[in-house]
C-alpha cells in the first residue's frame, strides 16, 4: 500500500478541517451620502426612483442617439474596458486552477551508456528506459488560494464595473461634445446675423458721411464694431472643428466623420423632469463605486493570502513509473518496460514552515491590511465625491435656467432698442452712439442667451453623469465585438472564455 491508514486518515482530517480560510471576512464599508438632494427642489428635479437607462434620448433627437449608439459599438477607450474583463476572466481561472495539484508533470526518456573499457568494471553496453508522472499538491488548509480566488474574483467584478463606468463617460462625453457643436453653430449664425446688420449700419453711416450729413467718426466707430464682430467668426470656427474632431475620436472615427453626420440643428432642450432618485441610489447605481468597493474586496482577501503564511503549508507528493534496462546481447538479457518488475512509485506527505521570517510575514500582512484601509477610505472619498458632483450638477442647472430666463428677455429688449435706435438715427433725432450701443448690447446678450441654454443643457448632461446613468447599455451585449473576438480566436484557443460573455 502506497499510504497506511493512519496515513490516510491524517490527509483526510487535514481535507476536511481546512473549511476556514484565515484572515478577515470583508465588511461593507459606510459611505457617506446625504439623506436627501439639497437643491432638487431648486430646479424641478423629482426624487423619484432614477429609472431611465438611455437618457441621452430626453432631449428628442435623433442625431445624437445616432452618435451615441456608434461610440458605444466604435469607442476605442470601451474595447480597452472590454479586453480588461477577458483578462480577468483569465486571472480568475488561474487563481482557481492553482487549488488543484500545483506540479503534475509526465516524464520519459530513453539513455544509452557505453561503459569505457579502461575502468575495469566490464564494457558491456546498455540503455535504459523510463516513463512515468509525478504531482505534488500543497492542500488548501488555511485558505490561501480560496482568498487567491476571492480577489481574483472581485477583480473580475471590479473590471466589469470600471467598462460599466467607461460606458458612462464616452456616453457623456459625446452628449457634451455634440451639445457644445451646437452651441457654436448657434453663435456662429448669431454672429452671422449680426454681420449683416452691422453691415447695414456701416453703409448707411458711410453714405450719410459721404453727402455731409455725418461724421467720419460715426463712420469709423461703425467699421470698428463690424471688424470686431468679424473677428469673432475664425475663432467660432476653430471652436467648431476641434470639437467635431473631438467627438470624431470618441466616435472611433477619422476626421469628417461628424461633419457629414450633423447638419444644423438647434441646442437641444432641457427635459422639463428629471428623475435623480435618492442619494442612497448612487451606491447601486455609481459604476465607480462599485469597483471601488470591489477593490476593497480584493484587497481584503490579499490580507488573508499574507496571513496564510503564518502556519505550516501542507503537501501530498507522489510518482508513479516504469523504469527498465535493456543490455546488449551477451551482457545478461534484458528486462521488459511494462513488466511488473519494472513499477516504482513514490508518495508521501510534507510540511513548510518558515517559522524564522515571523518578522517579515507579519509586516506583510501589515502591509495589506494598510492598503485594505487605503481601499475602504478611498471607496469613501468616491462617494462623497458623487455627492458632491449631483449636488454641484443640480446648482449648475438651478443658476443655468434662472440666468436663461433672463437672459431671454434681455434678448427681445436688445433687439427692441436696436431696432428702435436705428429708426430715431435715420430720422435724424438721435446720434449713432447709440445705434453701436444698442447693436453691441444685442450682438452680446445673443451670445450669454446661447451659452446660457448650452450650459443648462450641459447641466443636465453632468447630473445624468453624476448619477451614474447610461451603462445597464450593455446588458446582453459583448464586451467585445465580433470581430475582435474572431481575431483573437484566430490567434489564440481561448477555450468558453470568449463565448459567454
Amino acid at each position: 500500500m502506497i499510504f497506511s491508514r493512519t496515513s490516510w486518515l491524517v490527509c483526510v482530517f487535514l481535507a476536511v478541517a481546512g473549511c476556514a480560510a484565515v484572515g478577515p471576512d470583508f465588511t461593507e464599508p459606510e459611505a457617506p451620502t446625504p439623506d436627501a438632494w439639497e437643491f432638487a427642489q431648486d430646479t424641478g428635479l423629482t426624487a423619484t426612483p432614477y429609472e431611465l437607462i438611455e437618457w441621452w434620448e430626453v432631449f428628442n433627437d435623433p442625431v445624437l442617439n445616432q452618435l451615441v449608439d456608434i461610440a458605444h459599438e466604435q469607442n476605442y477607450s470601451l474595447e480597452l474596458a472590454g479586453l480588461r474583463v477577458l483578462e480577468s476572466r483569465a486571472q480568475l481561472g488561474i487563481a482557481v486552477g492553482i487549488q488543484y495539484p500545483q506540479q503534475q508533470l509526465a516524464s520519459g526518456g530513453v539513455t544509452r551508456i557505453s561503459p569505457s573499457e579502461n575502468a575495469g568494471q566490464g564494457n558491456t553496453a546498455f540503455s535504459q528506459y523510463d516513463l512515468g508522472a509525478s504531482l505534488a499538491w500543497e492542500m488548501d488548509f488555511w485558505g490561501k488560494f480560496r482568498r487567491g480566488i476571492e480577489t481574483a474574483d472581485a477583480a473580475l467584478a471590479a473590471s466589469i464595473a470600471n467598462y460599466d463606468e467607461a460606458i458612462v463617460l464616452v456616453t457623456a462625453q459625446v452628449v457634451s461634445n455634440y451639445v457644445t457643436i451646437r452651441i457654436l453653430e448657434e453663435q456662429l449664425r448669431i454672429a452671422y446675423e449680426n454681420l449683416k446688420l452691422q453691415q447695414r449700419s456701416y453703409d448707411i453711416a458711410e453714405v450719410l458721411y459721404r453727402n455731409g450729413q455725418d461724421s467720419e467718426l460715426d463712420v469709423q466707430q461703425a467699421k470698428s464694431l463690424l471688424l470686431g464682430t468679424q473677428a469673432t467668426v475664425p475663432d467660432l470656427k476653430t471652436q467648431l472643428s476641434l470639437s467635431q474632431n473631438a467627438l470624431n475620436t470618441l466616435l472611433g472615427q477619422t476626421n469628417g466623420f461628424v461633419e457629414k453626420l450633423i447638419v444644423d440643428g438647434p441646442i437641444p432642450d432641457v427635459p422639463e423632469q428629471v428623475a435623480v432618485g435618492i442619494p442612497a441610489d448612487l451606491l447601486r447605481r455609481r459604476p465607480d463605486l462599485r469597483e471601488a468597493e470591489l477593490q476593497a474586496v480584493a484587497q481584503n482577501a490579499q490580507v488573508g493570502v499574507a496571513t496564510a503564511d503564518l502556519y505550516p503549508s501542507i503537501a501530498l507528493s507522489g510518482s508513479l513509473g516504469v523504469v527498465s534496462i535493456s543490455r546488449d546481447v551477451g551482457g545478461g538479457g534484458s528486462s521488459s518496460l511494462f513488466s511488473s518488475d519494472s513499477v516504482s512509485y513514490s508518495a508521501g506527505a510534507s510540511f513548510t514552515w518558515p517559522v524564522l521570517n515571523y518578522g517579515r510575514i507579519k509586516n506583510n500582512i501589515r502591509v495589506q491590511d494598510a492598503r485594505l484601509q487605503q481601499a475602504i477610505v478611498s471607496y469613501q472619498q468616491i462617494a462623497l465625491e458623487a455627492a458632491q458632483e449631483v449636488d454641484d450638477a443640480m446648482v449648475s442647472l438651478a443658476g443655468a435656467q434662472a440666468q436663461e430666463v433672463i437672459l431671454q428677455q434681455g434678448v427681445v429688449a436688445s433687439r427692441r432698442s436696436n431696432d428702435l435706435s436705428m429708426l430715431q438715427y435715420k430720422e435724424g433725432f438721435s446720434g449713432y452712439q447709440r445705434v453701436l450701443d444698442a447693436q453691441k448690447s444685442l450682438f452680446g446678450q445673443q451670445n450669454r442667451y446661447a451659452a446660457s441654454q448650452g450650459q443648462a443643457v450641459q447641466s443636465v448632461v453632468q447630473l445624468y453623469k453624476a448619477l451614474g446613468g447610461g451603462w445597464e447599455v450593455r446588458e446582453g451585449r459583448p464586451f467585445v465585438d465580433e470581430n475582435t473576438l474572431t481575431v483573437m480566436r484566430e490567434r489564440t484557443n481561448w477555450g468558453d472564455l470568449l463565448d459567454d460573455q
